[in-house]
């Protein structure tokens, strides 16, 4: 019968499932002890590190954004290295003792979380956000970019195959797949919902701030560089021009603009011209703002 409803309402009606979904699952999750959370996060990373290629070209193919090679990159990343970051932490019980000051810290999950990914780093976003909310004892629902639903389904899907067949509760992790901001906004106030971790568009993560619940938003980047006269100006020119042509710049925090001390800047561009920077004179610098950019200064996301 739901079938018949329009998009926001199914949306909003999955987003009230996989929230309740997610908080029973947690509550039984909440027992596991450490060597069972741990056998399950590592599952998943080596599941979400075994399909890095396809899932980046997945992810490529839907979204249209970025390079494939990079995305698989990506997903490595946020798969095998998280994983070696955060495998020694402890997450269950008692974590810390201070005998001097009869200090104890035990570890407690928040319980579910919202996680809202972009379409710019969709599959990744997804491996890293279940990676450490699961290891931490929490659920999670993710709220993928429409224009990314389908691969962010398919990470989540391939985690959630390898956590249950390890251990994990059904119903843990999941993430939408009728994607509307009804949904997102409902997914985001629902009362089995403690906490969100947004990424994505100002907008949204303004929105996420204002639900009234402990919330970190990460919004788009506008990352300038300096490079200082005692700077390796050589490493400098190829650090910043490979970083800013990794996934066709798709990254928030890739370099923006280059702020060079006056003494090294002549060499600086030289040197990031040998790595393929390219300059642009007047005329081009505003043919490439009327393609890139609106009237009102926004970017024109079909040119990305």
């Amino acid at each position: 019968m739901i079938d018949n409803y329009d998009l926001d309402l199914r949306s909003m009606q999955e987003a009230r499932r996989l929230a309740i979904a997610a908080k029973e699952a947690q509550r039984e999750f909440f027992h596991a002890s450490q060597a069972q959370v741990d056998r399950i996060v590592e599952a998943m990373a080596q599941a979400a590190y075994e399909n890095a290629e396809y899932l980046g070209r997945l992810a490529h193919e839907e979204t249209g954004y970025g390079v494939a090679l990079h995305k698989k990159i990506k997903n490595e990343f946020a798969s095998r290295t998280i994983w070696e970051s955060i495998k020694d932490v402890k997450t269950v019980g008692l974590i810390r003792e201070d005998r001097a000051k009869k200090i104890l810290e035990f570890a407690w999950p928040v319980g579910v979380i919202a996680g809202l990914t972009p379409s710019t780093n969709p599959t990744s976003t997804v491996i890293f956000k279940v990676l450490i909310a699961v290891k931490a004892r929490n659920g999670i629902v993710i709220a993928p970019h429409p224009s990314a639903k389908e691969s962010s389904l398919e990470a989540l899907r391939i985690m959630a195959q390898a956590g249950e067949a390890a251990g994990m509760p059904s119903g843990l992790i999941s993430c939408m797949t009728n994607v509307t901001l009804p949904g997102t906004q409902e997914l985001m106030r629902h009362w089995a919902v403690d906490m969100i971790l947004a990424t994505g568009g100002s907008g949204m993560v303004k929105a996420a701030h204002s639900v009234g619940k402990p919330a970190i938003g990460v919004g788009p980047g506008n990352a300038p560089v300096w490079v200082d006269r005692s700077a390796d100006v050589k490493k400098a020119a190829w650090d910043i021009v490979n970083s800013k042509a990794f996934d066709s710049s798709v990254i928030c925090a890739t370099e923006q603009s280059v702020i060079a001390d006056r003494p090294i800047a002549a060499e600086l561009r030289a040197e990031m011209e040998k790595n393929g920077a390219y300059w642009v004179n007047a005329a081009q610098k505003e043919a490439l703002a009327r393609t890139l950019f609106k009237p009102n200064g926004a970017i024109n996301a079909r040119t990305v």
